[in-house]
């Protein structure tokens, strides 16, 4: 039986969560700048390079407007010489003096080293020179004696080498190419100011010009835009704590029964998020990537009201769901239906379900293989389903969907030979065609599902974000803020403009990679990052409220030390 051209969706999601200190406030963490320069604009490239190939490109909306933001305060320092809010920036240009005393320099040093080391320092001797030269090597680590006694005796000069090459190896692959960053990666150092400020216009242009890339992808219909709700909350948990109980009936709760006015909450986040969409992109999103694929019956309804087409989750809720709606366990065993847009009965929007084995593939697998090797095992595996589904195969959808900024550090440059070939395959396939989201949902025979099993793209479960201690707490902390939000609300304490401004922070509170992080399974550096940024998040939030920060929120909620795979930052499924 010769297999017809089945149906592939490769949907790449963008997502960082808000950064700034506040609002308005300085930022705490880089990573929206740099996935910016580094993946962001190498993941543009390369559908610019491949123009029959097709995706799905999914951002939240609160990483739009930092990427925006980025862009706008580096066009003012560079054209008016007014420090950004991101103090690495400001060093870096010299709007900020490197400072003397040791606690800074210490953090320099270890800001420079955030990074996976052997792709993106080990490749470059006069990188990695510096670092040795002063012993902060792999295995000593920040924070040696050794080091603290070496941070008084530095130069100047030595802080500004060392940071402008941590921005010369966050640059993806596109970008290396420029004959600026080869000169001044072949300079090795003593770069001056006029070297750093070349090297700052280049970033500014790249993150001024992202929004606008994708944006010419999809009008010339080549990509199809989705979003997250606009602070990127996990949606269900918003609408009910109880939904956490189809796939963990016995874990530990908060406190608090539930999060107050959640489901208003969440109908906010869909709107605001898609007015954001809409203000870059110029077009409202056809579907919804609810945050890390957290989906139930609840949440669906609440697309099916905003009238979104699509929305896609991961393997273990398809397989709960099946279980849900009394599925012969033969059908769950060879999986059939996981290729296919699902109805559920009652509801409008069509649900996609993520092949984690494939997906994981890229994710956590192939960044050791040789690419080639790593995209004829990839198409063997497609062929096989389309082998599978025969004179079918054309009526199914295989859905491909990670994070498009967190795997390609562990690659060898930036995922570049794998991603070109990769694309290059697919998109001169003849059995196998690239496709959207959204072209399927109106096209692929939806399959019926009586049930919606409540859950995720990460083990089919709310566990990355609910049922621990610290997680708990966590949630509690939240429950108590939304409580003094709702009460100031009600006695009309603030005016408008004071309840504009508070009700976006709180979205910024509500923002699910606070509750990711939470846990002593993560590293101790991350947890300690995200759980302080929460804490102050939640502390503007009773500022603009006019009241007083419980004393709560000046201790520690959570504190890591554990090793997970790739820093963390993405959780393997098959």
């Amino acid at each position: 039986m010769t297999a017809k051209s089945l149906n592939v969706v490769l949907c790449w999601h963008m997502h960082q969560p808000y950064y700034r200190e506040g609002l308005k406030g300085a930022y705490h963490l880089p990573w929206v700048y740099l996935h910016g320069i580094k993946d962001y604009s190498d993941m543009a490239a390369h559908l610019e390079r491949h123009p029959a190939m097709r995706a799905v490109v999914n951002f939240a909306p609160v990483l739009l407007e930092q990427l925006d933001d980025y862009g706008r305060q580096l066009d003012t320092l560079l054209k008016q010489g007014k420090p950004t809010q991101d103090h690495m920036l400001n060093l870096l240009s010299g709007a900020e003096r490197i400072p003397s005393d040791v606690a800074s320099r210490m953090r320099i040093v270890q800001d420079c080293q955030r990074c996976h080391a052997p792709r993106m320092i080990h490749p470059y001797p006069a990188f990695h020179r510096l670092l040795r030269m002063i012993g902060a090597t792999d295995s000593a680590g920040v924070g040696s004696t050794g080091l603290q006694w070496h941070m008084g005796y530095l130069s100047e000069q030595f802080f500004l080498d060392l940071m402008t090459w941590y921005h010369l190896a966050w640059l993806g692959h596109s970008l290396r190419d420029l004959p600026l960053v080869q000169r001044l990666m072949a300079q090795e150092r003593g770069f001056t100011a006029a070297d750093r400020h070349e090297l700052l216009h280049l970033i500014q242009h790249c993150l001024a010009g992202l929004i606008p890339r994708y944006r010419a992808l999809a009008d010339r219909g080549q990509v199809e835009l989705s979003m997250t709700p606009y602070g990127h909350p996990i949606v269900p948990l918003l609408n009910d704590f109880d939904n956490l109980r189809d796939a963990l009936p016995d874990v530990p709760v908060p406190e608090a029964p539930g999060y107050p006015g959640g489901a208003e909450r969440s109908r906010w986040h869909l709107q605001h998020g898609a007015e954001v969409f809409e203000h870059y992109f110029g077009r409202k999103p056809v579907g919804v990537w609810l945050s890390e694929g957290g989906v139930s019956e609840d949440a669906l309804a609440q697309l099916d009201d905003f009238g979104f087409a699509w929305t896609a989750t991961g393997e273990g809720v398809w397989r709960n769901s099946g279980i849900k709606s009394g599925a012969p366990e033969a059908d769950l065993d060879h999986k059939r239906s996981l290729f296919s847009p699902t109805r559920i009965d009652g509801y409008k929007s069509r649900v996609f379900f993520r092949d984690d084995g494939l997906s994981d593939l890229i994710g956590f697998k192939y960044s050791d293989w040789h690419a080639d090797d790593a995209v004829a095992d990839f198409v063997q595996h497609l062929e096989n389903i389309a082998t599978f589904f025969g004179k079918d195969a054309g009526h199914h959808v295989v859905s491909v969907i990670l994070d498009g900024e967190n795997a390609w550090e562990y690659y060898p440059d930036n995922g570049h030979y794998f991603l070109d070939a990769l694309y290059t395959v697919l998109s001169e396939h003849p059995t196998l065609t690239v496709s959207t989201f959204a072209e399927q949902a109106g096209r692929a025979p939806a399959k019926a599902m009586k049930r919606l099993a409540a859950g995720s793209w990460v083990y089919g479960s709310f566990s990355t974000w609910i049922g621990s201690e610290d997680k708990n707490r966590g949630w509690d902390y939240l429950v108590a803020a939304k409580e003094a939000f709702d009460g100031v609300v009600a006695a009309g304490k603030i005016n408008a403009d004071q309840l504009a401004l508070a009700t976006r922070q709180l979205a910024v509170c509500e923002g699910s990679d606070w509750f990711w992080w939470f846990g002593d399974y993560n590293p101790a550096g991350s947890v300690s990052d995200f759980e302080q940024l929460y804490r102050t998040q939640l502390r503007e939030l009773y500022r603009l409220l006019g009241i007083a920060p419980p004393a709560m929120l000046d201790v520690p909620l959570s504190s890591g030390g554990g090793w997970v795979e790739n820093a963390g930052t993405m959780r393997r499924n098959a």
